[in-house]
């Protein structure tokens, strides 16, 4: 649906620019803008690189492994049901750093093996789970430390303090963290219609 949403855009544009005259605008704009959207990529690939290697760095040095432990308590208070030590907590910590950081594609396929894990505690239902709306609303409203894409966009683009941004970015996410937090557990207390899954009471393997 995008594509013909964007297809139809740069149509429009383009006859309406023929018959205004502003043909030769147009290709002068395409041509600057693809310039500077390759140069926007390779800022942010040498950003994205440099932090997505700490995180891994990070990783394999068991420090993941450490902030997850600390991460515990938060994750029992906001996903009662996923047993301790599941897969799924591992996942949904890195998630959780990885979006402090700013990092949001290194979070997505963290994210994804989450939701794929709960998903099978949730027997692969196709009604979503609390822990997994719960999670999903997290991610909308994540909490950063860093904002490293906006700090990088600000950068190519000539700020003069790129950085400026921290301390409103900071209170912006916290107040949106803090609001999401607290709609999905006032969603969790609301009872259901329906009689909801309960995931298989067992311990896993730290």
């Amino acid at each position: 649906m995008l594509n013909y949403l964007w297809g139809f855009m740069i149509l429009i544009g383009v006859v309406y620019a023929a018959f205004t005259g502003n043909l030769p605008a147009v290709t002068n704009a395409a041509l600057d803008s693809s310039k500077e959207a390759v140069a926007l990529c390779i800022t942010m690939l040498g950003v994205m690189s440099l932090w997505v290697g700490v995180m891994r760095i990070a990783e394999n040095c068991g420090i993941i492994k450490g902030a997850a432990r600390m991460l515990d308590p938060l994750l029992r208070f906001m996903f009662p049901d996923i047993p301790k030590g599941h897969k799924a907590n591992e996942y949904i910590s890195t998630n959780i750093i990885a979006n402090m950081f700013g990092l949001g594609w290194a979070a997505t396929p963290a994210g994804l093996k989450a939701m794929e894990e709960m998903g099978a505690l949730n027997r692969h239902s196709k009604r979503a789970s609390k822990d997994m709306c719960t999670f999903l609303i997290l991610n909308v409203s994540a909490l950063q430390l860093i904002p490293v894409n906006m700090i990088a966009y600000r950068s190519q683009y000539g700020s003069a303090n790129p950085a400026g941004i921290l301390g409103p970015s900071m209170i912006a996410n916290l107040v949106s963290a803090l609001s999401g937090v607290v709609f999905a557990k006032a969603m969790r207390a609301l009872p259901e219609k329906n009689k909801p899954r309960t995931y298989e009471k067992r311990r896993f393997p730290q």
